[in-house]
């Protein structure tokens, strides 16, 4: 029971994490204006996209773990290790935010750029034998919560929580980089 308990507080953090990129993101496209029908529909496909995306990238690394054995655990620790410190990197960037407007072709391309970490962080999760369900839900509800969040904070505040919300998810996968690893 408290490996169960252990493992849903780890996949929680890694969903928090996933979700504060998307989160970060959303502030800035909150300062669209965009009504709440439109922040509804931009968080709810931003969550689905964070269902299908570690589900395949899943799928992807048990295949590998059962074809590489460890090799595929020390790759997923270090494609994590990657991926956190991508993220740190980004968030102290000072370019300027996407210029499609989420709607349509423009709503599908944003959901699945803020997506590409998850299908990432899925694989090593598949390499590293994680529970499916919870997975995919977890990460599937905190990105929708954390979308929503960002695109209704963005719209009453300015951006200088941004960059520090980012950096703060890549350093939760950077932690779990290490612990794939070293443990």
């Amino acid at each position: 029971m408290g490996a169960l308990v252990g493992e849903m507080m780890a996949l929680s953090m890694m969903a928090f994490a996933l979700g504060m990129d998307a989160f970060s993101v959303a502030l800035g496209m909150g300062m669209l204006r965009l009504r709440l029908r439109q922040i509804f529909y931009i968080g709810l496909t931003v969550g689905l996209f964070h269902i299908v995306m570690p589900l395949v990238g899943m799928a992807v690394g048990r295949l590998l773990s059962r074809e590489l054995g460890s090799f595929a655990t020390y790759t997923g620790g270090a494609l994590l290790l990657w991926l956190g410190g991508q993220m740190i990197v980004t968030s102290f960037r000072h370019e300027g935010g996407s210029p499609l407007f989420p709607r349509g072709a423009g709503l599908l391309f944003f959901a699945f750029t803020v997506s590409l970490d998850s299908f990432s962080v899925g694989l090593s999760l598949g390499i590293f034998g994680a529970q499916t369900m919870a997975t995919i839900f977890l990460f599937g509800l905190f990105s929708m919560g954390l979308t929503w969040m960002g695109l209704i904070v963005g719209r009453r505040v300015q951006q200088w929580l941004g960059a520090y919300s980012e950096a703060l998810g890549g350093s939760i996968l950077l932690a779990f980089g290490f612990k794939l690893l070293f443990w």
